[in-house]
């Protein structure tokens, strides 16, 4: 099948809920192909999801040594790689005594936190949370909910209620939301959806002294800023500020299926039989990719290597702020960047697609770049040359268009 081809197929039978560009079928490291043999440098990894790049081998293998062997038992009975992999989130979060539920996607496991807050909270009756105004958490009527951006609640009213709205790194708005109904604070550490905006270290420190003072959870939504995207293994360890539980799943797996939460001392032994479940969740063969990617990571040294990158493709990134006016900030922590325009940039992202970088318009005014984060060096600065290729071909269509 040509992309023509898999373009019709796609608009006949799939349901329009994206706007996908162009059909990509084949990828090896930090480059995909698309099905006319199109070339593509994959600086948006899926979404923050390709931790250690396409079709890694040891993840790959890994996957299809566990597929010979056994997919799916269902959580009726353990499985092997299951509380090998808990163990190893437990060791690297350092939230001191902790336990894992492990479902599907970054969504569920967002439910699963504001399911454990509440069960936390219901002898006291509360059970409201704060959220964060240009969050994101999900898709679900819950985590809908929870997303501090009404684009994404349109049409879906009357929603849940139990949901809070503050500003992000404004802590006197957190306070001023806090009630007697109230039971926790979710945040990232690193704003995604909404911009690929980092949390200034006195707000993270601050909310963790203030729901201690009021003796509330302080969750943190780790989905897209977790698993060494940032320089560290969850984004809020970049901030000496513990979370009594974290949500995962983008990166966990290199691509395969998985979320998990994990949960401190105050909320480990929370749940019991019968309070939550997931058919696929933990599943041996997704925890054997995690385990193989989390393997990989600590192989090639990702941690590392997101930090050294970062501030090499930050700083080309900056020069060319410099010279083009549109551009008005770049801003991230490690391999989650953002390049702030002054206008919507979807046409700058169809200009760097055209030459074959891929990366993703959020939030309509910046463009996001999520790279595999043992991405080289010599491939930073491949898409920093196309991005400034991009950027000078779009000042010229800016001239050219007419003045409103």
């Amino acid at each position: 099948m040509n992309n023509t081809d898999i373009i019709g197929l796609h608009q006949q039978f799939v349901m329009n809920t994206y706007v996908p560009s162009i059909p990509l079928v084949r990828g090896k490291g930090a480059r995909v192909w698309d099905a006319d043999g199109g070339e593509y440098l994959d600086f948006l990894g899926g979404i923050a999801v390709v931790t250690v790049g396409h079709c890694h081998p040891h993840v790959t293998k890994a996957i299809r040594q566990q597929a010979g062997k056994l997919v799916h038992v269902s959580n009726l009975y353990y499985n092997e790689n299951q509380p090998r992999l808990a163990q190893k989130l437990v060791e690297r979060a350092g939230l001191g005594e902790s336990r894992v539920f492990f479902g599907n996607s970054g969504a569920e496991a967002n439910e699963g936190l504001i399911k454990l807050a509440r069960l936390w909270g219901h002898d006291q009756g509360r059970y409201e949370i704060i959220t964060m105004r240009n969050s994101f958490h999900g898709r679900t009527l819950a985590t809908l909910t929870a997303t501090g951006q009404v684009k994404v609640q349109k049409g879906f009213e009357p929603l849940p209620v139990g949901f809070t709205l503050a500003d992000f790194n404004n802590l006197e708005s957190v306070r001023a939301a806090i009630t007697d109904k109230t039971v926790a604070v979710l945040t990232e550490a690193v704003q995604g959806e909404g911009g690929i905006l980092p949390a200034t270290p006195e707000f993270m420190r601050g909310l963790r002294q203030l729901c201690d003072e009021k003796n509330l959870l302080l969750l943190c939504d780790e989905v897209q800023c977790g698993m060494g995207r940032t320089g560290k293994w969850f984004g809020f360890q970049d901030y000496d500020a513990q979370p009594d539980a974290f949500s995962l799943a983008k990166g966990l797996a290199n691509g395969y299926p998985i979320g998990a939460i994990v949960a401190g001392p105050k909320l480990a032994n929370l749940f019991q039989p019968g309070h939550h479940a997931s058919t696929f969740g933990g599943t041996p063969l997704a925890c054997a990719a995690a385990l193989a990617t989390i393997e990989a990571m600590e192989a090639e040294h990702c941690l590392e290597n997101a930090a050294k990158m970062s501030e090499l493709f930050m700083g080309l990134l900056q020069k060319l702020a410099k010279k083009y006016s549109f551009i008005q900030t770049v801003r991230g922590k490690g391999l989650m960047i953002g390049v702030i325009c002054d206008r919507p940039c979807k046409d700058l992202e169809n200009l760097m697609r055209a030459r074959g970088l891929l990366a993703l318009t959020t939030n309509n005014l910046i463009m996001r770049f999520l790279p595999p984060l043992n991405i080289t060096a010599a491939q930073v600065r491949k898409a920093a040359r196309i991005f400034a290729d991009s950027c000078a071909a779009w000042q010229q269509q800016l001239a050219a268009a007419p003045q409103a």
